[in-house]
């Protein structure tokens, strides 16, 4: 039994066919030939043999024998008056035609490089605000160096107070003085381990915050 063929309904469209005999005159090819014989008509091959043709043509029809001439001088050379009218009849419209599409070449051009520059100056404002608020967010950001040295000028505070207290300190003979002593000094000891470990994680959580990615415009909190 031969399979069925689905009909086709008013929402499939038909295959596209394709014509039998071409329109030489239709979509672009009319229009590059046009151009192609514009181009051939404005460069000095075209001059020049129009200039031969012309020349042989005159010097045959008035040199030749009468019976051999088809243009004859006593015709005031009709014929190729005729030929030189129907010639410039017809390029000056195909002139025509193809300045016509060279303005449309232009404008179409015209309108990209337009929009090609717009979209540039856009990236480019773009990438100013962005940079901009890259340097303002880097300004109010403590470097690591800068964190190093606060922290090393409070901790060279820090041991110079301690050394001055311990100077300015009344020492007390027997024992009750070394005890005082070795208990200020493991206090200092104390102190100065802590700041080091403060130190040691202020410096890691920058390290941190710094090799993490970072948004442009997020603000830095004082």
């Amino acid at each position: 039994m031969a399979e069925r063929k689905p009909s086709s309904s008013l929402d499939d469209p038909s295959p596209r066919r394709r014509a039998l005999v071409r329109n030489p005159l239709g979509g672009d090819t009319f229009g590059r030939v046009a151009e192609a014989f514009a181009r051939f008509m404005g460069t000095p091959a075209f001059l020049l043999g129009m200039t031969l043709i012309c020349a042989v043509w005159l010097a045959w029809n008035t040199l030749a024998p009468e019976a051999a001439q088809f243009d004859p001088r006593a015709m005031n050379f009709t014929l190729l008056t005729l030929i030189l009218s129907l010639q410039a009849s017809y390029a000056a419209p195909l002139l025509l035609l193809a300045q016509n599409r060279q303005e449309d070449r232009d404008r179409v051009q015209a309108e990209q490089d337009r929009q090609s520059n717009e979209r540039n100056h856009a990236t480019t404002d773009f990438i100013t605000r962005e940079i901009a608020g890259l340097r303002l967010a880097l300004n109010d950001v403590a470097t690591r160096d800068f964190v190093r040295g606060e922290l090393r000028d409070l901790l060279q505070e820090l041991e110079d107070e301690a050394e001055d207290a311990r100077e300015q300190a009344p020492r007390s003979p027997g024992d009750a003085g070394s005890a005082d002593d070795s208990g200020q000094g493991t206090h200092h000891a104390m102190l100065r381990a802590l700041l080091r470990e403060e130190i040691d994680a202020a410096l890691t959580a920058r390290e941190r915050a710094a090799a993490a990615p970072r948004h442009p415009r997020e603000e830095t909190p004082e």
